[in-house]
């Protein structure tokens, strides 16, 4: 996956919180006992806020997904897509300019209206409107704020822990989240209720339809243009897909209870098989067409 390299950068969307000081005390997570894996294992791709400590909004956020940042540093340099191919701050930055971008005309040809999302990267530790969370969370999408929060410290984990290394398997992780964006607006969240567990759960409904959503996302990619009209994308290969596939693979609540403990219980799934997360991505990819993510509907997983 590559950059255009002169296309232009909107930091406007993304909080760089790394070093930032957040009120609130020591962060920790309800529950103990589980650990970094666990937790990442635990909320992956998709966040329980009972896992979060307290409440609250995060700061430095203004509504609609624009970012009064104290940092000028990702501004500085993170300005153009010869920036997004150098660093991983500003691939991320490029990646959710381009997905916003997507979703904002496909909402609107559809005859709704989107609202942006922020994203905020931390490290270690951070304030949000789900509550107190540290890295060990992993990605995840807070509603209570509608911003995507990532420690970049998960690439690591995501090429050596999880085996799925790639720029664009990072691509995916941030298309899910902003995939989850989308089913909050479209009120999907609200579908899943207690039915919170098991292969056939609307848990499960609601991280495929994310996965699908990523699909779509990235079936249009490469259309997706700066606010000058350049293209942001100049290269989307068959070998990126694959990253997206294998990091579909390699979170799939099969293979990380395999990895955990060599015991497979569906009956304790929140987020899909590896199978099922790479279906769903790949019948958004295949199709481009987000009314064929309808999981909530489907017969078969």
């Amino acid at each position: 996956m590559r950059f255009n390299e002169r296309a232009q950068l909107d930091t406007s969307q993304v909080d760089d919180a790394r070093g930032r000081s957040f009120p609130g005390g020591k962060a920790g997570m309800a529950g103990g006992g589980l650990g970094i894996i666990g937790l990442i294992f635990a909320v992956l791709f998709g966040v329980d806020p009972a896992l979060f400590e307290g409440s609250g909004t995060a700061p430095a956020q203004s509504s609609g997904g624009t970012i009064s940042s104290t940092s000028t540093q990702l501004a500085s340099e993170c300005r153009s897509g010869a920036d997004a191919n150098r660093q991983a701050d500003c691939r991320v930055v490029a990646v959710v300019n381009s997905v916003q971008n997507y979703w904002n005309a496909e909402f609107a040809a559809s005859g709704r209206r989107y609202t942006a999302a922020a994203t905020q990267i931390y490290s270690s530790r951070t304030y949000t409107g789900c509550g107190s969370a540290t890295s060990a969370v992993g990605p995840f999408y807070c509603p209570a704020d509608k911003t995507v929060y990532l420690d970049l410290g998960f690439w690591d984990e995501l090429s050596n822990r999880f085996g799925a290394p790639g720029v664009f398997a990072e691509a995916y992780v941030v298309a899910h989240e902003y995939g989850h964006h989308v089913q909050d607006l479209l009120g999907a969240m609200k579908l899943v209720g207690k039915d919170t567990q098991g292969a056939n759960s609307k848990a499960v409904r609601l991280e495929l339809q994310a996965d699908c959503y990523a699909g779509v996302w990235a079936k249009h990619a490469a259309s997706t243009k700066d606010a000058s009209g350049q293209a942001l994308i100049s290269e989307l290969t068959t070998q990126d897909i694959s990253q997206g596939l294998a990091a579909a693979a390699a979170v799939g609540d099969d293979r990380i209870q395999q990895s955990a403990a060599s015991r497979v219980t569906p009956e304790t799934w929140t987020h899909g098989s590896s199978a099922q997360r790479q279906r769903w991505f790949t019948t958004g990819y295949q199709t481009g067409d987000p009314s064929r993510c309808d999981t909530f509907g489907a017969s078969s997983l």
